[in-house]
Parts: C-alpha cells; structure tokens; sequence
C-alpha cells in the first residue's frame, strides 16, 4: 500500500521537482505505515532525509495547534465561539472603539477565514522588536476585502490565546513529535531566505512568524512525521478532541470550511477519492494533512518543496492530489 501511495512523492524527488518527502499513513485502529526518501537539505551541505527529522509544518500549526488550543479553551467555558475577539483582546482597535470593524470580529469567524481580513501583510518590514509588532497586528486598521485564507485571523488568535492564558503558545502542552522553536532533532532545510541571508534549518520559514518571536497562531510549529501521525489518530479514534471539538472541525461554516479546516470540495488539495467527510490543510513549506472521517485514515505528507527556494514551480499542487487519490485506492 504505502509504495503506490508514495509514487507520486518518489517521482518528484525523481525529476528534481522536490528535494525530499514522507509520507505518513494511520488508521483509527492505530495501523501506520511511514515511507520517506530524498534529502534533507541539498545545501549548504547535502544531508539525507530520515524518519527523525522535523519539518517546519508552517500553516499546519493553524490546524494542530492553534483550532485545538481555541476550541479547548470553549469546551472550557473560557471563550464563546460566536463572542467578539474584544472579549480576550480589550484593546483591539482601542482608539476607535465605536466604529473599527476589527471588533466585531468573531473567534468562529477567524477559525473559519469568514472576515474581511487580507491573506497576509509583510509585517516583518515594520520593526524588529516582538512586542511592538504585536501592538501594530492589534491596532492596524486593517483593508478590508472579501472573505479570504488569511493569517492575520491566526495570528489574532494566538493573541487572543496569550492573553487568556497568560502564558506564550509554546507553553501549550503538545504531544511528542511536536514542538515549537528549535526542534530538538534533526530539522530539515527550507528556503535559503534573503532577508535573513542563510538557508533556514531548524527556524521557522515564515518571515512574520520569525519576527513576531517564532511561536504565533498561524505558523512555527516543528513536526515529525510520527508527531503528526499521532495527532490525526487522535482526531480518527476520539482520543485527542472531545465531541464538541469534533463536531466544530467536521461542520461547515462556510462553503469549503470548517473551524479551522478545509472540507473537501472540488480540485483541493487533498484529491477527489476522499469521502466527503474529509477536512484537510496545508502549509506553504510543503507539508500538508488530511484526515477521512467516513474511511477512518489519514495521511501526512510532508515535503521540503521550498528549498532552496519558493521561486520554481514543484507542482505540489498535483503532488498532493495524486498521493491522496492513491492512499485512498491503497486502502
């Protein structure tokens, strides 16, 4: 099973398209099955790519860290889903209480990307100190536009996480394999980045991210593909999300959304042989995880598509699609 599945990564690699991938299988009855090859990094020194090396899981973190920690703190009775951000965040566009539209933002309308918000801002350009960055994410009158994917409703989030709990995002418990910060593992090689002038190994890839402290609600989390294995069992058997979690992260809210997932629809990432009851996301380093409800498997691939650098076309696109299609046909 897990050689058909992984044929479509094994031709990337292939034809240079990308450096290295692996590809993680689990059932609800906890059977797994785990394929990798390729490299780590190809520069500046060539390293082979294993089952123990951490990949940065970029916007994976939206899904495994920050939806969890979100829909916990409601299961809690800490939040309400359908309450303002203003609750956790008084002092939100403070200087214009009355009128700034920020404020009225739902925490169920940024899990489900149903604001007005632009998809990303290069933030990283304003300052090089934390603190204030994250005073300009709160006090930003930020474009308005249609409902978009958008970071900056993650990256309210995690605020808002902060602030209810009183403690930075790498202070949530998470399960092994998972980790913010330096992984404390072999990493693997993502963008040789020119604002940083060296190739990323071990820090997290996005430039916001990095800027803001390296843990955030949209990106920093560092995985394995065991890491992220045992989180998807956990949403197949129950034994990582209580029922409300569950029902909130299977529901639409919004035509292809969930609180915090994709659901499937047509030409996304996760193919067309999935059940409809499949929710999926990805992240823009290469990684990527779906999770069929309806069959009881999910499937991990995580690959190093950026490195050396984002600026090439790796076909990643029908990368993923191809290596769902064949996990479901694999059975």
């Amino acid at each position: 099973m897990i050689e058909h599945a992984f044929a479509p990564a094994a031709a990337a690699i292939a034809e240079g398209r990308i450096p290295g991938a692996a590809l993680g299988i689990v059932h609800a009855d906890g059977r797994r099955v785990v394929r990798h090859a390729g490299m780590a990094a190809l520069e500046p020194e060539p390293e082979p790519l294993t089952d123990e090396h951490w990949f940065d899981l970029a916007s994976l973190t939206k899904v495994i860290a920050t939806t969890p920690m979100i829909l916990t703190l409601a299961d809690q009775g800490r939040i309400d889903l359908d309450r303002p951000l203003t609750d956790a965040i008084p002092d939100l566009r403070q200087y214009d209480v009355a009128q700034a539209a920020e404020r009225r933002l739902t925490f169920r309308d940024c899990l489900a990307h149903r604001t007005f918000l632009p998809a990303v801002e290069p933030i990283y350009t304003y300052s090089d100190d934390p603190d204030r960055l994250r005073a300009f994410v709160l006090q930003r009158e930020w474009r308005h536009g249609p409902a978009v994917y958008s970071d900056i409703n993650f990256l309210l989030l995690g605020i808002a996480i902060e602030r209810i709990t009183g403690a930075p995002l790498s202070a949530w418990p998470l399960g092994a394999g998972l980790a913010y910060g330096t992984p404390p593992g072999p990493a693997v090689a993502t963008e040789a980045c020119s604002w940083r002038g060296r190739v990323l190994k071990g820090e997290v890839h996005d430039e916001n991210c990095f800027a803001l402290g390296g843990a955030t609600g949209h990106a920093g989390l560092f995985g394995t593909v065991a890491g992220v294995l045992d989180f998807a069992q956990g949403l197949l058997d129950g034994s990582g999300a209580s029922p409300a979690m569950l029902q909130a992260i299977r529901t639409r809210v919004r035509d292809d959304r969930t609180c915090g997932w994709e659901k499937r629809f047509a030409g996304w990432h996760g193919g067309d042989a999935c059940s409809p009851e499949t929710i999926g996301h990805t992240g823009f380093t290469g990684t990527g995880l779906w999770v069929d409800f309806a069959r009881g498997v999910a499937w991990t691939l995580l690959t190093n598509r950026v490195h050396p650098t984002r600026h090439r076309e790796t076909g990643i696109l029908e990368l993923r699609r191809a290596t769902g299609d064949a996990v479901i046909a694999s059975g």
